[in-house]
């Protein structure tokens, strides 16, 4: 008698999640197990884990010729949270599971040798792919409940093994789903961690203001200046400047964290990613054969700092041109392309000089012409261009140490960066632009004359800096944008001359 059952599962490709028919089939014959539709090593290393979970569950294993294909074939299946599909399809063929309706039901998790579910990683992408599908219960391991249930239209049940998983899709047991409303209050109550503070910079008043324009348009910073002159802690506090993600926000950020480690805590900051200059071309935009997130999708939302940005390979930081302008990143192989969400913020850091301290008040420049030019020209001027802001750091003296901290406090400069992306929120609602561009620095150029209107003496001031500097269009619509932040900064709704002439100051050639 030919058996055969289907069950539901998903596959994660990139960031996101596509639904996955687990079928099987049982034919007479010597017994043995065999997976079809590109299954990796740990896919193909199922067919042991489950019959030792099925054996240790105090189950009786089909006897015959158990095929399973997974579904759609030219997808790549990847990872171990096959094992609970494949069991639960092999258990229904075999008989086991009579009266189940496996129609209604997503199922993903590892399976242990004693039967135990394993959390894995993507609970929020397959929850997302089984609402999109219209499958309205989703079966996941305890420990990825939690963070499943932050997805809104699917009833997420947490069962602890094969067992349990059978009694509850036969109604045998029950099992209560994981409240929305509950995760969302229980992530919200977590204890949040210390922040890194402005104050504890000393001295670098031009990199604070700085700082603070980047986080209230979302502008690109880069910052040149010598070994120590605080760099890095002023990256480092961009984050805690800029506002708490909103909850579609909060869900994509934790959404991409749930890729690194299973059951991620509901995302309260923006992330800030810092990856060493040694990074590979694929650990930094992303790749491999199914596209697998990098360290720009890693940053999605938030904030990606390039410390020593000269020392990074060359192809690598130009791979990050065109995500800089399209906030996404697609990656193309011969078994289709995937789409990665790239929407970050990029603040660079490098010294003026090979040995760091050309311009030092002390400390003499030992590097000759020819290797200053070698050195400053590694990074490109197309990536240059594309930078809004640049700002020079002077050396930190010890009358700077002793001094009081100058420049705006965290809570000072964090209400002025709210305020002012307050007024593009509501610019952007009058002139109906997107509320996912509404940043100055992501206005649409079809509306940037509208947004970042100049009068006579304003336009005649930044057409002859463009002369004068030889800048590109590109650097001209960011230079308005630039000046549009000023603007919003000092509650102003016209930008006047001294904003123009500020943000012309931030174009400067620094390298």
């Amino acid at each position: 008698m030919l058996q055969r059952s289907r069950v539901l599962s998903a596959a994660v490709r990139g960031v996101e999640a596509e639904i996955v028919y687990v079928e099987v089939r049982i034919d007479p014959g010597l017994p043995s197990i065999s997976i079809l539709g590109l299954p990796d090593t740990a896919v193909r290393e199922s067919r042991d884990r489950v019959r030792a979970a099925v054996l240790s569950s105090g189950l009786d294993f089909p006897t015959g010729r158990v095929l399973v294909n997974l579904a759609p074939a030219h997808t790549r299946k990847e990872g171990p949270w096959f094992d609970l599909p494949i069991a639960v399809a092999i258990l229904a063929a075999g008989g086991f599971l009579p009266r189940a309706d496996l129609t209604r039901a997503l199922l993903v998790g590892e399976l242990a040798l004693d039967g135990s579910l394993r959390p894995t990683r993507g609970a929020i992408a397959v929850a997302r792919a089984a609402v999109r599908a219209g499958i309205p219960q989703l079966y996941v391991a305890r420990g990825c409940a939690p963070t499943a249930a932050l997805v809104a239209g699917v009833s997420v049940l947490a069962v602890g093994d094969l067992y349990e998983s059978m009694q509850v899709l036969t109604g045998a047991s029950r099992v209560e789903p994981w409240s929305h409303e509950a995760a969302w209050k229980e992530r919200d109550e977590a204890p949040s961690d210390e922040e890194p503070r402005l104050e504890e910079v000393a001295g670098q008043a031009a990199a604070k203001r700085a700082l603070v324009v980047a986080a209230a348009g979302g502008h690109n910073l880069l910052m040149v200046g010598p070994p120590g002159a605080g760099k890095t802690m002023l990256a480092q506090r961009l984050p805690g400047l800029l506002p708490p993600p909103s909850q579609d926000e909060a869900l994509e950020i934790t959404q991409i964290q749930d890729l690194l480690r299973p059951g991620a805590p509901l995302a309260k900051r923006r992330p800030f990613r810092a990856p060493h200059h040694t990074a590979s071309r694929a650990g930094l935009v992303g790749g491999g054969a199914e596209g697998r997130p990098g360290e720009a999708t890693l940053a999605h939302r938030g904030v990606l700092f390039l410390d020593e940005l000269p020392e990074f390979d060359r192809a690598c930081i130009e791979a990050l041109r065109q995500p800089l302008e399209d906030r996404r990143i697609v990656i193309s192989r011969a078994s289709g392309s995937v789409s990665l969400p790239a929407s970050f913020q990029l603040v660079a850091a490098m010294n003026p000089c090979p040995c760091g301290w050309a311009g030092h008040p002390i400390r003499p420049c030992v590097c000759l012409p020819r290797d200053r030019a070698r050195y400053t020209s590694r990074v490109s001027g197309p990536l240059l261009d594309r930078i809004d802001l640049s700002v020079s750091l002077p050396a930190v003296t010890s009358g700077d140490l002793a001094r009081p901290v100058a420049g705006p406090t965290t809570e000072q400069a964090r209400a002025a960066v709210a305020a002012a992306r307050e007024l593009q929120r509501e610019r952007a609602r009058e002139l109906r632009i997107s509320s996912a561009h509404f940043e100055n620095a992501r206005i649409p150029a079809r509306s940037l004359n509208k947004v970042a209107a100049l009068d006579g003496p304003c336009k005649r001031l930044l057409e002859e800096a463009v002369e004068k500097l030889g800048l590109t269009m590109r650097a001209y619509g960011r230079t308005l944008r630039i000046a549009r932040t000023l603007a919003d900064l000092a509650s102003s709704p016209r930008i006047a001359a001294e904003h123009v002439a500020e943000a012309m100051g931030y174009r400067l050639p620094l390298v």
